[in-house]
């Protein structure tokens, strides 16, 4: 595990370490579970004139940076290729991702006061999954030879191809993973004197023993008993029990022709929820505010798991009280996973989806998406998204970085972070197939064990308030019928949202 890490005073990052050519390699050589290997020709472009332009509309989430960035590459498309190939493109967001799902599926379903459905929406794959159970989303597989999807990494590619069947439903634009974040300045008081080590950053296993270390480190620094901070915490607990189950070996949404068949397994859930549920009701783990880096950025957590792509988010100073606050050292660590497990990382990032239409339109939009995939374009946008790119000429550490330098406008923890996004990537990610229910199954795995952990937690406190010791208190939650109980539920719960 190689940590990259930069001082909030000097924006820079002093530790570039890792094996950079081995990341590149590696990324290029990603196999797709599904085959990419079709010979066919793209469909004929003849149909393009540029004297009679064909006018699309794409509809996206974007906001703020992220739209203005996309905008101006609309902007630059529409001057230079779209001119001479015969392509319009106007731009509309539709506010946040979920105000964009059910925009776009109003549009499909052609509800009353819906607009009419864009020529190309950006979407996750349970959306499009659905829109294209109704048989309005292109297949963009005929657009494309083998050779073009070749140029993509093949898991990026793979995670359009619904049936298996070497379909391409969604075109990846730009992609993120999970990386563990890190207020390295704090981190370093802690590991001095208790003589901790990144390494064990390497294991889940291992941050749950740094969080009960962490704990009985800071509950000796005060004279009352039982009042330790909390070390770490997750953005998303659906990931976490998605790909630390795969990691473990069983895939909870196992997917077949679109049919999920849970694999829930009983040891491998009692691992996850001995590595989430036991230290958040011994106030190991939190889940403060609405993301970790909230509790950051008041030092009520040292370190989370969340989005490569939220880094810019990440705080450049602690904030005590309204008197006292101190900067602090952003540091970088790619996902942890199970010992002995298999690596495994969710693949984050929305693409772009084409309705099913006549072929000229169909074709101007893939001309669209083509240009917007190139390696100059798709570097450029990825970074100013805070993302990474989908191909595998432009998804190099050297490629990013050299963009990034030339813009000079890139956040400084983009790049503390990229070497640890691209070594977890090379890896292993991981994302389901769709699946109807996905998106209720989705919001369980979300909630389930989060909600009973900090329910439960919420009793313990109120138990060592009253005089109770915490070691008393957690021993009446931490049992095996509290665990059983729970699975019981956590399945039922998931059975009903997908329908099994």
């Amino acid at each position: 595990m190689k940590l990259c890490f930069a001082s909030v005073d000097r924006g820079v990052c002093p530790m570039r370490i890792g094996m950079r050519t081995f990341v590149a390699a590696a990324l290029s050589a990603l196999l797709a579970l599904t085959g990419c290997s079709s010979a066919q020709e793209p469909a004929s472009e003849q149909q393009l004139d540029p004297a009679n332009p064909v006018q699309i509309e794409v509809w996206t989430y974007y906001a703020g940076h992220q739209q203005q960035a996309f905008e101006d590459l609309v902007a630059e498309f529409n001057a230079t290729k779209g001119k001479e190939a015969g392509v319009s493109v106007t731009h509309a967001s539709q506010g946040g991702v979920n105000d964009l799902a059910a925009a776009v599926t109003a549009s499909a379903e052609e509800l009353v006061g819906s607009a009419p459905m864009p020529d190309i929406f950006l979407t996750y794959s349970d959306t499009a999954f659905v829109i294209d159970g109704m048989g309005k989303v292109a297949d963009l597989d005929p657009y494309f030879t083998a050779e073009e999807k070749g140029a993509f990494i093949d898991s990026f590619l793979a995670e359009g191809d619904f049936a298996g069947d070497g379909g391409l439903k969604v075109l990846p634009i730009s992609k993120a993973t999970e990386t563990i974040q890190i207020n390295m300045t704090d981190w370093e008081t802690f590991a001095r004197e208790t003589g901790s080590s990144l390494e064990e950053f390497e294991t889940i296993e291992g941050i749950t023993a740094l969080a009960q270390r962490y704990y009985e480190w800071t509950d000796a620094q005060t004279p009352e008993a039982d009042d330790g901070k909390p070390f770490f915490g997750r953005d998303s607990i659906a990931n976490y029990l998605l790909t630390g189950s795969k990691q473990l070996g069983h895939e909870i949404f196992a997917v077949k022709d679109g049919v999920c068949t849970p694999d829930i397994d009983k040891n491998t859930m009692r691992a996850l929820w001995d590595n989430y549920y036991v230290p958040f009701v011994n106030g190991y783990f939190s889940a403060e505010g609405r993301y970790r880096s909230d509790a950051i950025k008041t030092g009520d957590l040292i370190c989370y798991i969340g989005s490569s792509s939220s880094v810019v988010y990440f705080p450049a100073e602690v904030t005590v009280d309204d008197q006292t606050s101190y900067p602090i050292e952003f540091g970088a660590l790619e996902a942890p996973r199970f010992a002995g497990g298999v690596s495994c990382a969710p693949q984050q990032g929305a693409g772009f989806a084409v309705a099913k239409s006549d072929e000229r339109t169909e074709l101007a939009c893939v001309e669209f998406l083509k240009w917007l995939t190139e390696k100059e374009q798709n570097t450029s946008f990825s970074i100013e998204a805070g993302y990474i790119p989908v191909t595998k000429e432009a998804c190099t550490y050297e490629n990013i970085e050299a963009v990034a330098s030339e813009t000079g406008n890139t956040h400084d923890n983009y790049l503390v972070n990229l070497e640890a996004t691209l070594e977890t990537v090379s890896d292993g990610v991981y994302a389901n197939a769709p699946f109807e229910g996905g998106v209720e199954a989705r919001v369980v795995l979300e909630k389930s064990m989060a909600d009973k952990a900090a329910a439960d937690r919420d009793q313990v406190v109120a138990a060592i308030e009253s005089g109770e010791s915490r070691r008393d208190a957690v021993a009446r939650f931490d049992t095996d019928e509290n665990f059983e109980a729970w699975l019981e539920s956590f399945t039922a719960d998931l059975t009903a949202a997908i329908g099994a």
